[in-house]
């Protein structure tokens, strides 16, 4: 049976959101108030409505208690919008209930209203964009909790040529290569202590928070 969504919003992240859903099989209901934005999800997702969220009457038919999660994405231009809704939904039954916060406080009313799960997509990139500005190496990086994160790292000019067990990362810097992606192939491998790292390679990294950042600063 495919898994069931409900996307409230459908503003750029919403877009975004609902259209990834939908690519990884996902039956989609996409809701929002403005009907451009529900003509242009309609050819993408399961359904698309054009309805108030804040409505309860409305929502309800939309039987939010019989869906996997549901996503209230509505944005900063409608704050208020945003919590009225996920208060719906977190009374209509919904199982797993993800809303977007534009601020602390904001997050903060969102999970007293029922939120299970509170995302700032705008922050969170902003974070993530920082480090790559800051350090050329870093290719991405996902925060994964309060105290662990994954990068992706191109090796350093000091690494090349030189295997993981000559860098002994996790004891100079407390970070640890789960896995290497070779420049000649797809796949990612598990990490070979004895192999010396090639220019082209990337490492992913889990660390704790600012390891990855006082490796690169020690180091250059």
């Amino acid at each position: 049976m495919r898994r069931q969504a409900i996307v409230v919003g459908l503003g750029q992240f919403g877009m975004a959101l609902a259209t990834s859903l939908a690519e990884k099989g996902v039956e989609v209901l996409a809701i929002d108030n403005d009907e451009d934005h529900v003509r242009a999800a309609a050819p993408i997702v399961a359904e698309a409505m054009c309805m108030d969220a804040t409505d309860e009457s409305a929502l309800a038919r939309t039987n939010p208690g019989q869906r996997d999660v549901c996503v209230c994405a509505i944005g900063n231009e409608a704050r208020e919008a945003s919590i009225i809704s996920t208060a719906l939904l977190k009374q209509l039954g919904a199982k797993r209930l993800v809303s977007r916060a534009t601020d602390p406080l904001h997050a903060r009313i969102l999970r007293l209203v029922g939120a299970h799960e509170v995302v700032n997509p705008e922050q969170a990139f902003g974070q993530r964009f920082a480090t790559r500005l800051i350090y050329s190496d870093v290719v991405d990086e996902i925060v994964l909790g309060p105290d662990l994160v994954l990068t992706e790292l191109r090796p350093p000019d000091s690494f090349v040529g030189r295997s993981l067990a000559d860098l002994q990362l996790p004891r100079r810097f407390d970070v640890t290569v789960v896995a290497v992606r070779r420049p000649d192939q797809d796949a990612i491998d598990l990490p070979s202590p004895s192999r010396p790292l090639e220019a082209g390679d990337l490492l992913v990294l889990v660390s704790r928070p600012g390891a990855v950042a006082k490796l690169l600063e020690k180091i250059s």
